[in-house]
């Protein structure tokens, strides 16, 4: 593996890129922000991601990727360049690059993430499957017959599937993660107490207040926006409880989604999930109580991955290593090279 290989998760909230031997050398907001006028590039990253909701019209603060899709081209292009920059010291070093992609990729959203990757300056792109990087990167040995169960939850997708034999036997990929449960508490606080607020905002009461297993009217957050009754600054205070109530309906699509891949899976396969238990990774793993209320839920044991923000980036470094047994013997192989 050279020390200039670059493995990139280019997730819907944050990209995160790993380099040679070094791990995890970037995580940051999949922001960009540029001038309408000059259409020129200001930021990326965290400084982009700080100019959400209070840009002048001219400065455009822009998600290039949108459900695990990439939605516009040259911003994808550019935002990956300018990441590629920043961690090489700003000399373009023509690595090889491997791509997370979500397991119900398209070809077509293949090709977009590939010519993203070669438009930044790479001589060689990969792509591999999300559930397979993240099992690499928590350390799962994936190569015997012997089912493991992932469910990554990131910003825009979660990615539920069975592996075996390092390949994907059963998966299924829903549109409800990180960015769906931010919205369902935009309008909750819309609709139950007239307060606007914005993206940051319900960020930080997900992060602060969530508690999707046993909900307490007692832990409160205090959430401030703009009343769309007045149009002034205002305060609410909210507890555990009602923001259970705000996002549960979300949390339980992601319960039916694990249940439908484990119905579609053979009976050996989900007999060794049961024994092993299954792999919470992403950042929606984090959700408080998530892990408890799918073992009372489907009854089975579940565990949170060491550094499950980073285990699908950590995956696509350790990926290089792995590229023969990943490649050898495979018709559909989950890692592929494009010439």
């Amino acid at each position: 593996m050279s020390n200039n290989d670059i493995g990139i998760d280019l997730g819907t909230s944050n990209i995160v890129i790993t380099m040679g031997n070094k791990g995890v050398v970037l995580s940051e907001p999949s922001v960009i922000a540029y001038n309408t006028r000059t259409e020129r590039v200001l930021a990326v990253g965290r400084k982009a991601y700080e100019m959400i909701g209070r840009n002048p019209d001219y400065i455009c603060v822009a998600h290039p990727v949108i459900d695990g899709v990439i939605s516009n081209d040259d911003l994808c292009h550019s935002m990956i360049r300018e990441f590629i920059l920043k961690i090489s010291g700003h000399q373009l070093i023509r690595p090889r690059i491997i791509i997370c992609v979500p397991a119900f990729v398209t070809d077509i959203e293949s090709r977009a993430v590939v010519e993203a990757a070669k438009n930044a300056g790479s001589r060689q792109v990969y792509l591999i499957q999300e559930p397979i990087s993240a099992m690499i990167g928590a350390e799962v040995d994936i190569a015997k017959a012997k089912g493991h169960m992932i469910v990554d939850i990131g910003g825009g997708t979660t990615d539920i599937a069975i592996v075996s034999m390092n390949g994907v036997v059963t998966s299924h990929s829903i549109k409800v993660a990180g960015n769906a449960i931010n919205r369902s508490i935009i309008r909750y606080m819309q609709s139950r107490y007239r307060l606007l607020i914005g993206e940051q905002t319900a960020e930080k009461v997900k992060i602060g207040l969530c508690n999707l297993y046993d909900p307490s009217d007692d832990i409160t957050f205090i959430v401030k926006g703009r009343s769309l009754l007045k149009g002034l600054p205002s305060k609410v205070l909210i507890s555990e409880t009602e923001l259970f109530k705000a996002v549960e309906d979300d949390a339980f699509s992601i319960m039916e989604a694990i249940r439908k891949v484990l119905e579609d899976s053979p009976p050996e396969l989900v007999g060794d999930i049961y024994d092993n238990g299954l792999l919470l990774t992403g950042g929606g793993a984090l959700l408080g109580g998530l892990s408890h209320l799918i073992s009372r839920t489907l009854g089975i044991r579940c565990n949170v991955a060491k550094d499950a923000v980073n285990c699908v980036a950590k995956g696509t470094g350790i990926a290089f290593g792995k590229m023969s047994s990943l490649l050898d013997g495979f018709e559909t192989a989950p890692v592929y090279k494009y010439r």
